[in-house]
């Protein structure tokens, strides 16, 4: 039976901007905070259950919440969640970012954690640049103690802060059984692209209203389907958003309750519309988003086919061409739900590319396949060589993989995309994303 443990709970606050939901997503495993460059765009609390060596903690990002008091009653009724939350802690990082130095707001903030009088470690963000160095005095004077310098973007000073945090936090522990992973399922896509179709051909039945008119479907639907005695859990959702200029963040482009499924699922059908010829940035958006950041197995299902012509599929295919760096890593299946073309394929794809999820890799033969691959080419920062000493699979569903190397901090995108590519090349990875956590 699993114990109820109240466990430790982390909050991370700080004005508008400086990193929050970055550090958010270095420390969290499998929740993600959007980070994108507008003001307050993480609308809400979005926390996650982190392990770090035998230690259990909740992480809490408070993302775009301003501290300032407002006419506006939703945004006051949102600064007090904070302040309610912030007494309910049992540490609290206060993220600044150094390369803007201490400003007013940053004071405002000090001051309030003062009152609420709970444990506050000040990071210092971005001080892997030369002028975060250089305003790192003005910190001293709100008074709170430790200060560490991050790089949440990064990695570095991660681990500094970890450690750090075990010492603080009261030693509070859950109990649990292994959790059983099952698939769950969630359908994305524009309004009317056929998701409800899909879903009332997978069950058999008219679960979900289907009309001739986008944005039928209000709210997230969720059905359990018994294939080959396995349960699989598959949710529809509301579409996308598609009057909205491409310019705009992600999260404007999908309703509350998709997003929300999203978090809740481990595998995702994008369906896309062939008789409409090209892909649309929404749904790259939402493709990368689910796969890059979400870290959820992707299959990509183009519906409609019977009504496409042939220049509408020759245009497709030609969409799909220039986008082949993400395509040739996701599984893709035409379908007919009208005709019901390739519909029976659907269940096995979801089986097949559940599997590839959930595979599980020997320590030795990653640490082996990672070090024979940086010995065919080398990689080097600042004339300094990159070495991988150690790789571990921490997590299946996604795959996660701890990698140990020698300057954690030098390791970037393209390196770990040099790694991907290696596990792509030897094992059967298509449709499932790759994360890695470099540590040192």
């Amino acid at each position: 039976m699993t114990k109820t443990v109240a466990l430790p709970k982390v909050v991370i606050v700080g004005r508008m901007n400086v990193g929050k939901s970055t550090l958010f997503n270095r420390l969290s495993e499998k929740v993600k905070s959007i980070t994108l460059d507008y003001e307050g765009v993480t609308r809400d609390f979005i926390s996650d259950t982190v392990h770090w060596q035998d230690r259990t903690f909740q992480l809490i990002d408070t993302g775009g919440i301003s501290l300032h008091k407002t006419a506006d009653p939703v945004s006051e009724e949102a600064r007090k969640r904070v302040i309610a939350l912030l007494d309910s802690a049992d540490l609290i990082l206060f993220v600044c970012d150094g390369t803007v130095g201490l400003l007013t707001e940053d004071r405002e903030i000090a001051k309030l954690l003062h009152k609420v009088g709970k444990p506050v470690i000040v990071l210092l963000n971005k001080s892997d640049a030369k002028i975060s160095q250089e305003n790192m005095h003005e910190f001293d004077r709100i008074g709170h103690r430790p200060l560490i310098q991050i790089s949440a973007a990064h990695g570095s000073g991660i681990e500094d802060l970890l450690e750090y945090m075990m010492t603080v936090l009261p030693s509070r522990y859950i109990e649990e059984e292994p959790e059983q992973l099952q698939p769950k399922v969630v359908i994305l896509g524009k309004p009317n692209v056929g998701k409800s179709s899909l879903i009332n051909l997978l069950l058999g039945q008219e679960r979900a209203l289907v009309a001739d008119m986008p944005g039928t479907t209000r709210e997230a639907i969720t059905e359990k389907i018994r294939f080959y005695s396995e349960d699989i859990q598959v949710t529809d959702t509301p579409g996308i958003r598609r009057k909205r200029g491409v310019t705009e963040p992600l999260e404007t482009l999908m309703v509350k309750s998709s997003f929300h499924a999203l978090d809740q699922a481990n595998m995702v059908l994008l369906m896309i519309d062939s008789s409409e010829g090209h892909i649309a940035d929404q749904e790259l958006k939402l493709a990368f988003y689910a796969f890059d950041s979400k870290y959820r197995a992707l299959i990509i299902l183009f519906n409609k086919n019977d009504l496409a012509d042939e220049r509408q599929k020759e245009l497709l295919v030609d969409d799909l061409d220039n986008y082949e760096h993400m395509m040739k890593k996701i599984e893709q299946l035409t379908i007919s739900c009208k005709d019901g073309k390739n519909i029976g394929r659907v269940l096995p794809l979801i089986k097949k590319v559940w599997a590839r999820h959930c595979q599980e890799f020997s320590s030795s033969e990653l640490t082996m396949l990672f070090q024979e691959g940086i010995r065919r080419r080398p990689i080097f920062k600042s004339e300094q060589e990159l070495f991988v000493l150690q790789a571990k699979q921490v997590k299946t569903a996604p795959i996660t993989i701890a990698l140990k190397v020698n300057i954690p901090q030098w390791f970037e995108k393209n390196h770990l995309a040099y790694f991907e590519q290696l596990m792509r090349k030897k094992y059967d990875l298509k449709g499932v994303p790759i994360r890695f956590i470099v540590t040192r």
